[in-house]
């Protein structure tokens, strides 16, 4: 973040490396470290004492892992096989122990000389190696090792109670050699400048930068470690809100037009004919929302709220205040079959408000269009030319809003529904078609911790809509071990039917389609049957709609649904779905937002463990959304202990979305949290963790909006300018603008 001339020089040079080029090669592939000072902020993920032994018994499947333990025993086996016939084949198994649980080390062929003359029973070691699973048990196949040998010199106390930084590493380049690499750049570490200002570091009683480095990469204590990782959370947070605050501060000197619903027009008239009274929630989320809306600076705000708490009504209420006041507003979906039920429901909800300049439509009414990129010429070139005439003050679609043909007449309001599947350009684009920047509300219905909200949304307000509507059914969640207990599969297809019986409907999801063509290059590959139980291919919805048809389900209207269909067929299907005409419809997660059929009761969820938290969470959210109680059943072949039937269990146990993502952050990586358009070396979060360090969050954040306020440029503060030159390349500023 600090970068200056001695930790900007590249690890590889054409003539002199600062480490061998095979290294420097590996680091800057892998790990994207292609600087000093890049290398300098690899932190340790965590630290092992000698005397002390790591957990074997939470290694993650599938992770590549660096362990410290004891030999318990080591044991040769030959055996025969096809290279040795003559049963001339070796294999070395080596149990390592820690305390809390035992895995088994294996080695084949002449890769097993070496080991079994070193690893013999009581010798301690770190082992570095991807876990997989062969006969239900946790193993490391061919792990490279470094034996842990104390130095003549050292008493066994100093030795016992060294601490090992152990690096986020890659199968090509072990923990142990990024620390040496590291070993060698860290005597310029006290070359680095320190971004934070000295009032600000003086006055919170953080250490500088340089000694936060060394203590990081080579701590005596564990206090020289809470030290400098409590330095090093403060850089990350503050360079990173600082980067927020001068995009909040831009976007407040940006003109827009105020507006105003007008006393007795549309808005008024809608709210008459509503069937019900908003929720408070919702009531108080307008009012945040108008606020905005009357200001002449343009309305950032990020709307969050669970699935079905109403969040469509607000924005559609939102959008009649700016039709009110003479403006035209525009919904931003990302699929077109989402775009079309938006458009239905929306002009269902105003009747006759709907049907400005038609026969029959009330005087204060608009027109509502739809514009999606699969619409027939005709009513294609009829919509836009209502666009451009303003005679349409709601239009509703695809990313086809966006393409330059596409005109407004007075662009208001930009409604975002499930923004992380919009790219920057394409909000960028939309926000341009406006004589002056439009007013921008962002929805989301994945919940979002209050400091990731602040993160990654940081230049957006929040509102938070966290009250579910009356009327709306509890949903009943559970996991289905296919594997371990296949007659509650059975059960599952039994639940499908009672519920179609019942006069019901149900969804059943897979991750795949099925249309795919294998490639042969894969499929060449010989596999063992435990790579087969792990890595089959995911179930495809084209495979188990047929298998279904043909079996459990037999007798049932069952339809697909995938996003690889025309446009018209998928619009097609979804009617009659929700028409009633369909029992069960098998589909990809196309369905995922925003599809509304409250009589669908059931979901079953195939493969479950291949979807995150968040995905299983809104998914579920398709069914109780009617006076009928929601079914949503998780089928899953991982084994009991797995973190997947772990995190299938979690969702299985909570309804509440904030709980579920908070839980899906504690497992994902917090470098994921800023998302893909921000994952580039220097940007990802290293020490920062968003959920425990909110405190630090809050506050970096004031401190941050403080020092821009009095100095929005950072002219009397270079070294934070130089750190966030550093954090933001003109790409990733251009991301947090658009939130």
């Amino acid at each position: 973040m600090d970068l200056v001339p001695a930790l900007e020089e590249p690890l590889r040079q054409p003539l002199k490396s600062v480490l061998g080029p095979a290294t420097a090669k590996v680091m800057a592939e892998h790990l994207g470290l292609l600087t000093v000072g890049d290398l300098l902020h690899h932190y340790p993920r965590r630290y092992e004492e000698r005397g002390q032994l790591t957990h074997l018994a939470d290694l993650p499947m599938d992770e590549h892992v660096t362990v410290v333990a004891q030999v318990a025993d080591a044991r040769l086996h030959t055996f025969a096989s096809a290279k040795a016939p003559r049963g001339k084949g070796q294999r070395l198994e080596v149990t390592i122990t820690d305390g809390s649980g035992r895995l088994q080390l294996v080695f084949f062929g002449a890769g097993v000389h070496k080991p079994h003359k070193e690893l013999l029973p009581g010798t301690r070691a770190m082992f570095a190696g991807k876990v997989s699973v062969f006969n239900r048990r946790l193993q490391l196949a061919h792990p490279a090792y470094e034996l842990l040998r104390g130095d003549p010199e050292e008493s066994v106390e100093t030795w016992a109670g060294a601490l090992i930084p152990i690096y986020p590493a890659t199968a090509k380049l072990e923990s142990w050699k990024i620390g040496k690499a590291i070993q060698t750049v860290l005597p310029t570490a006290q070359e680095a400048v320190d971004p934070l200002p000295d009032t600000l570091r003086e006055g919170r009683g953080l250490a500088p930068l340089p000694e936060a480095l060394l203590k990081i990469h080579r701590p005596h204590t564990k206090a020289d470690i809470e030290d400098a990782r409590s330095r090093l959370k403060w850089d990350e947070a503050f360079v990173l809100q600082v980067a927020l605050a001068r995009r909040r501060h831009a976007d407040a000197q940006l003109p827009a037009v105020p507006r105003k619903p007008a006393p007795d027009g549309l808005l008024t008239a809608f709210d008459a004919r509503l069937p019900f009274t908003l929720t408070d929630g919702q009531q108080r989320v307008s009012r945040e929302i108008f606020d905005d809306l009357a200001t002449d600076h343009p309305m950032h705000r990020l709307l969050q709220g669970e699935v079905g708490s109403g969040k469509t009504m607000v924005a559609l209420r939102a959008m009649l205040a700016v039709v009110d006041a003479g403006g035209q507003a525009a919904m931003l979906a990302p699929t077109e079959v989402l775009a079309q039920q938006h458009h239905r429901s929306v002009v269902e909800m105003m009747g006759e408000l709907a049907e400005g300049g038609m026969l029959g439509g009330s005087e204060q009414a608009t027109k509502v269009v739809l514009l999606t990129g699969s619409m027939g010429a005709a009513a294609r070139r009829h919509a836009l030319l209502d666009l451009t005439t303003g005679e349409a003050g709601i239009v509703i679609g695809t990313h086809a809003l966006i393409e330059d043909k596409v005109q407004f007449h007075d662009l208001g309001l930009v409604v975002v529904d499930e923004q992380h599947r919009f790219g920057v350009e394409q909000r960028d684009a939309l926000r341009g078609k406006g004589k002056q920047p439009p007013h921008l509300l962002v929805m989301t219905a994945t919940p979002i911790p209050r400091t990731v909200a602040m993160t990654v949304f940081g230049d957006l307000e929040t509102s938070v809509l966290d009250q579910l509507p009356a009327g709306r059914s509890p949903i009943a969640s559970h996991v289905v071990p296919a594997a371990d207990k296949p007659h509650f599969l059975s059960r599952a297809w039994e639940r499908v039917r009672e519920e179609v019986e019942n006069g019901h409907q149900a969804y059943v999801v897979c991750p795949r389609i099925g249309d795919e063509e294998d490639d042969p290059k894969k499929s060449a590959k010989k596999k063992s049957p435990e790579d087969e139980a792990e890595k089959r291919p995911p179930l495809a919805v084209l495979d188990v709609a047929d298998q279904l048809t043909r079996g459990p389900l037999q007798g049932l209207k069952v339809e697909v649904l995938h996003g690889r269909m025309h446009p018209d067929d998928k619009d097609a299907v979804m009617r009659r779905f929700a028409a009633g005409e369909t029992h069960v419809l098998v589909a990809t997660t196309v369905i995922e937002v925003g599809v509304n059929v409250p009589n669908a009761t059931a979901m079953v969820i195939m493969d479950a463990d291949r979807f995150g938290v968040s995905q299983l969470h809104q998914l579920r959210g398709r069914v109780g959304r009617g006076s009928a109680p929601g079914l949503c059943l998780l089928v899953t072949e991982m084994p009991e202990a797995s973190p997947a039937r772990q995190r299938l269990g979690a969702v299985a146990s909570t309804l509440d979305g904030f709980e579920l993502s908070r839980i899906d952050l504690e497992q994902r990586r917090e470098g994921d949290v800023l998302g893909q358009a921000q994952s580039g070396a220097r940007t990802s979060l290293k020490v920062l963790a968003v959920i425990e360090d909110e405190e630090i969050i809050a506050e970096a954040r004031e401190e941050a909006t403080a020092v821009v306020a009095s100095d929005p440029e950072l002219t009397h503060l270079p070294a934070l300018r130089t750190a966030l030159d550093a954090l933001l390349d003109e790409e990733r500023e251009q991301y947090l603008e658009k939130g």
